[in-house]
Formats: C-alpha cells, sequence, structure tokens
C-alpha cells in the first residue's frame, strides 16, 4: 500500500507592520531601510479574525500572528493575546502561532494562555555571519529565545533565510543549530531582494536552492519542513519540485511585505500532483 504524502498549508498575518527599529539588513520591516510597504502600528481585530476564517476556508491548519519589532512589550503582548482570544472564539480548530520577537518566559505563558500553542522565532543565518546582517541585537538572544519557547511549554518554530552572501559553510552551521533546538517546523525562506535594502542580491541559483531543501531535511529532520517566504520567486515553475527534496509544508496566500500565489491556485496544483492536504497538525 503506497503511504499518502500530506502536505501542511499554513498562513501568515503581518498585524503590526513595518514599524521595526531594528537594521536587520534583509528586512524592509525595518524604519532604517524606507522601504516601500504598508506600514501600520495595529491591524483591526476584526479583520484578523477575518482573515483566520479565510485561512481556515482555504485548508490552512496553521495561522501565524506576526509583528514587527524587536520583542514582545507589555502592550504589543495585550495585542497579540487579544488577537488570538477573539480567534479562539470564532475559529476554534486552527493552531494559532505567534512570530513576536524576543520574548521572556513569562510572555511566552501568557501567550499559551490565549490560545497559542506555537511560536516562530527564526535564527535566520549562523552565528558567525549575522554581525554581517544585523547590529541592533545579537544571534545569541535569538537563541535564548528558542530555548524558552520550550521552558514555556509552546511547540517551537525555528528556521533561517538563506540567499544573503552566506557561506555554504554558514548554511550548515545554522541548520546545525536549528537542529540542536529541536523545533517542530522548520521554515526556510529564501531572501527576496528590495532595492531599498543594503543586501540587492539573492545569491542562490536554483539548484542550490534545492539542494539546502535537501540538507536542512538530513541536518534537522523536523517534523514539517515548510518552504515560506521567496518560494515564488526562487524557485518558479519548478516551485512544486519541493516536495521531491524533503519539503512537506508550505505558507499560502501573502507574506509579511510581498505577495504569494492565491490559495486556489496552490491547493490545485497540490491535488493535481496528488497530495493529501492535511486537516490536522498530526498528519
Amino acid at each position: 500500500m503506497i503511504k499518502k504524502k500530506y502536505i501542511y498549508l499554513c498562513a501568515i498575518n503581518n498585524i503590526e507592520s513595518g514599524t521595526c527599529n531594528e537594521d536587520c539588513k534583509f528586512c524592509t520591516q525595518s524604519t532604517k531601510h524606507k522601504a516601500i510597504i504598508l506600514r501600520y502600528k495595529r491591524k483591526n481585530i476584526q479583520d484578523i479574525v477575518d482573515e483566520a476564517k479565510m485561512a481556515k476556508k482555504n485548508k490552512a491548519i496553521g495561522y501565524c500572528l506576526v509583528t514587527a519589532g524587536l520583542g514582545l512589550t507589555d502592550d504589543r503582548l495585550e495585542f497579540v493575546t487579544q488577537a488570538a482570544y477573539a480567534i479562539k472564539k470564532e475559529v476554534s480548530d486552527i493552531n494559532l502561532i505567534a512570530c513576536n520577537g524576543i520574548a521572556s518566559i513569562e510572555q511566552l505563558k501568557e501567550l499559551k494562555k490565549a490560545g497559542i500553542s506555537r511560536y516562530n522565532h527564526n535564527l535566520e543565518t549562523s552565528q558567525s555571519f549575522y554581525k554581517d546582517v544585523c547590529t541592533t541585537h545579537l544571534w545569541e538572544d535569538r537563541y535564548l529565545t528558542c530555548q524558552n519557547v520550550h521552558s514555556a511549554g509552546l511547540g517551537l518554530v525555528c528556521g533561517g533565510i538563506l540567499g544573503m552572501g552566506e557561506s555554504n559553510m554558514d548554511r550548515i552551521s545554522m541548520f546545525n543549530s536549528i537542529a540542536s533546538l529541536n523545533p517542530k517546523t522548520v521554515p526556510l525562506n529564501f531572501f527576496h531582494p528590495n532595492e531599498a535594502l543594503p543586501m540587492v542580491h539573492n545569491t542562490l541559483n536554483i539548484h542550490i536552492a534545492f539542494d539546502l531543501i535537501k540538507k536542512a531535511k538530513q541536518i534537522i529532520n523536523p517534523e514539517k519542513l515548510m518552504v515560506a517566504g521567496g518560494r515564488e520567486i526562487t524557485f518558479k515553475n519548478y516551485e512544486y519540485d519541493i516536495f521531491k527534496y524533503g519539503a512537506n509544508s508550505i505558507v499560502i496566500g501573502d507574506y509579511l511585505t510581498t505577495s504569494g500565489n492565491k490559495a486556489t491556485k496552490d491547493i490545485k496544483e497540490l491535488e493535481k500532483l496528488g497530495f493529501e492536504i492535511s486537516t490536522s497538525c498530526d498528519k
């Protein structure tokens, strides 16, 4: 009997956009880079709930609440928890993920109380290369937050960005660091160039990108290996070949400040290829 291959779909919602004061060279949400993006402090909570309903309709089993900024402040924590409570009232069967930067154990426990089951905090790159892409906080701060996620009893989602000019040694180092944290899900993002950013080019070609998915699978071997931001521009007409190399999850719809495929397109293509779209985190 042939075992079915399940693909896990996740949607993300940029509930606070473009307000970050950090200087990460890869990020259009930094106020320092003056990228032309939509910027707002707080999205309307009912809009967030309605978008969660749409994500569920589009077969997403995960819904991630993302805020711009270094980490969780008191008012940001209150906003995220309010949004989580509101979503759970109307969309009880969707898995809530939060992605709000550096966080303490106590703050993460408050998110868990509000119905959030996982926390996404990416290492972004290797420990040694991080200083070349960000100077306003430390890679070690990111690693500590990932450890805090486990201590708070949440599932960890942790990945990084590829194609920022890092060496292959940096990539393997990042994969090993992620593996040491034992995350449930590993999102691999592929750098999306923007003329406003200090980084201009993605240094990968499609063949290297496929090989990096394969290496991430071999080294980390998470429950869910997700290809997230940059999927469409990196893999173009071969974007669904990512599943041949070990990926089993994608982000549907738009990303934080860039557009993605329409969810209906992804769903149609996955079904045409014979994949089962998972209705649960457990399969």
